[in-house]
């Protein structure tokens, strides 16, 4: 295999689909039979050039979900951590849902395996530009303030928070930072020595010009724009392991042979199947299964081997392993653009396939790209909605992120051609059109609330009434579009971290006694209703505001 990595054909399908999904450096790492080799192309970054590369995703989650898997099976000290254990006497106060019947009953096994009904929430977690940065603990006490979408264990609902509040569970059992445990009991036995929590702790260590920049691709301007990812104290259980693939091919390594930490029990621990990710499975992949999720981890079979797997995407990030336990082989790709995950998707199979000796006729990773410069396609299938920060989630196909610019994409192109000639894409009859606005802006702006997702700012911006959310996790911005009868507006959120996405989400304002008092947002793509923020008054109790029923009030 290491022969094959090397050779010019290889080379040159990695180039020219780095080319291709605009990826400006991409490493791949590999063990087979206990043997590990590496490669890598491009740059870490651009300004300046940088062949090394640390850089950060969900590949993260099976550690997190490892170091639970380790307090399980440590019946002397954590008798109470079980898979069934319910969260809430795990962790009493803190560990708290809304409605009934799931405070009484989430166990540590539905937090783990994203069957809980909560769903994403990314919106509400508070980064470090906030006034007070949410931690672990604060993350965990919000959820009584949030919105479930499903009942417990009805389907599966990929949750960033619920990960963060496992590593409060690690904290609170062990006395013990999340990023302490994950030296002692990881990276320092398995000699991963350039790999951290949190990017600062990198940096700590002497490893700040190693770590790579993500970038996007400003496809408007043709270049890239490259930044640097905060610390992020609020999501360190979901994806803040900064590592290489060099690194993390040691971690696969483990789990592949059970080394280390990762000793039969545990192993079985985490790849119990649990939750299966899609059920409607209406576009069926050739050769492959559906994926079910484990802990961190998701299973499915390709050509009929058992492959286990997690990775995930983020702005300027993109990160996947896998490891094929009966071919005794492991794999790691991490890249630094978001297209990586579309190169992840083709090399994952191209590696199965060689091993398994498919003949290159039926190698359907050479029908999917021919090797030749194309723009990528946008992704349609997994489009969940355009409130979405970046996914993170294990398959590198069908990623939020993608999808937020595939509805860019479908929203810019108002052409269709036709012979050779341009056409106007018809309007749709159900969208509403603009209609002038009749009172003033100025009547919207202010501070707005919500208990779980906290204080928004509306202000006035080019003429426009606009948010500005630099305190998120995934920091934002709201620009509003009026619709119709001064409480019907269309927001477009783009973010911080972005070459311009355009993302569309419905909103409201609602009118009483001449005065608005609340902003509904479509902030959340697995709610059937907005997310609602009282606007605060002087006397007003906004919590109360913002539990008022949704009715509009026309003015």
């Amino acid at each position: 295999m290491e022969a094959y990595i090397r050779s010019p054909a290889f080379n040159d399908r990695i180039e020219a689909m780095m080319r291709s999904y605009h990826v400006p450096g991409l490493s791949l790492a590999i063990v087979h039979k206990g043997q590990t080799t590496s490669a890598g192309w491009g740059q870490a970054s651009l300004d300046p050039q940088n062949h090394a590369r640390l850089t950060r995703s969900s590949c993260s989650k099976s550690l997190t979900a490892a170091s639970v898997a380790l307090l399980v099976d440590d019946d002397e000290k954590y008798p109470e951590v079980q898979w069934d254990a319910i969260m809430s006497e795990l962790l009493p106060d803190d560990f708290v849902m809304p409605g009934v019947g799931y405070t009484e009953n989430v166990t540590l096994d539905d937090v783990l395996s994203h069957k809980t009904g909560m769903p994403r929430h990314d919106f509400s977690c508070l980064g470090p530009l906030a006034s007070q940065t949410d931690t672990a603990r604060s993350i965990t006490r919000n959820l009584r303030n949030l919105s479930v979408a499903a009942p417990l264990r009805a389907k599966f609902m990929y949750n960033n928070l619920m990960y963060t509040v496992a590593t409060h569970l690690i904290e609170s059992k062990t006395q013990k930072p999340f990023s302490d445990f994950l030296e002692e009991n990881f990276f320092v036995p398995l000699g991963m020595d350039s790999t951290h929590l949190q990017p600062s702790k990198s940096r700590e260590r002497g490893l700040g010009d190693r770590i790579g920049t993500g970038h996007d691709w400003d496809k408007a301007n043709a270049r890239y724009l490259g930044f640097q990812w905060p610390d992020a104290p609020e999501a360190q259980g979901a994806g803040l392991v900064v590592s290489s693939a060099n690194d993390l091919i040691k971690w696969v390594k483990a789990l592949l042979h059970c080394e280390g930490p990762i000793h039969g029990r545990v192993f079985q621990g985490l790849v119990r199947l649990r939750t299966i990710t899609e059920l409607t499975w209406r576009k069926p992949k050739p050769h492959t299964t559906p994926a079910i999720y484990a802990a961190g981890l998701e299973v499915h079979t390709y050509r009929g081997q058992r492959v286990i797997s997690h990775g995930g995407s983020g702005f300027g990030f993109s990160g996947y392993f896998f490891l094929l336990p009966d071919l005794h082989f492991g794999a790691v790709m991490l890249g630094n653009a978001d297209g990586a995950d579309d190169i992840e998707s083709i090399v994952t199979k191209e590696l199965i396939d060689e091993l398994l000796g498919v003949p290159m006729p039926e190698r359907l990773y050479l029908k999917s790209f021919a090797g030749k410069k194309k723009e990528k396609p946008p992704k349609s299938t997994k489009a969940k909605g355009p409130r979405s920060p970046p996914q993170t989630q294990g398959k590198p196909e069908g990623l939020d992120r993608e999808s937020t610019k595939a509805l860019t994409v479908e929203a810019s192109a108002k052409a269709i051609s036709v012979s050779g000639k341009e056409k106007k894409k018809p309007e749709d009859p159900k969208e509403p059109q603009s209609e002038p606005q009749t009172v003033p802006l100025s009547a919207y702006t202010g501070a707005y609330w919500h208990p779980g997702y906290r204080t928004l700012i509306v202000g006035i911006r080019d003429e426009k009434l606009f948010i500005d959310a630099p305190d998120r996790s995934f920091g934002f911005m709201i620009t509003f579009e009026h619709i119709a009868n001064n409480y019907k507006f269309k927001g477009h959120m783009a973010f911080h971290l972005s070459a311009g996405v355009d993302s569309p989400i419905d909103s409201e304002f609602v009118w009483e006694d001449d005065q608005v008092v609340r902003m509904g947002l479509d902030l959340e793509p697995d709610m059937k209703e907005l997310i609602w923020f009282g606007k605060k008054k002087g006397g007003d109790d906004v919590a109360e505001i913002a539990k008022r029923p949704s009715e509009v009030g026309v003015v």
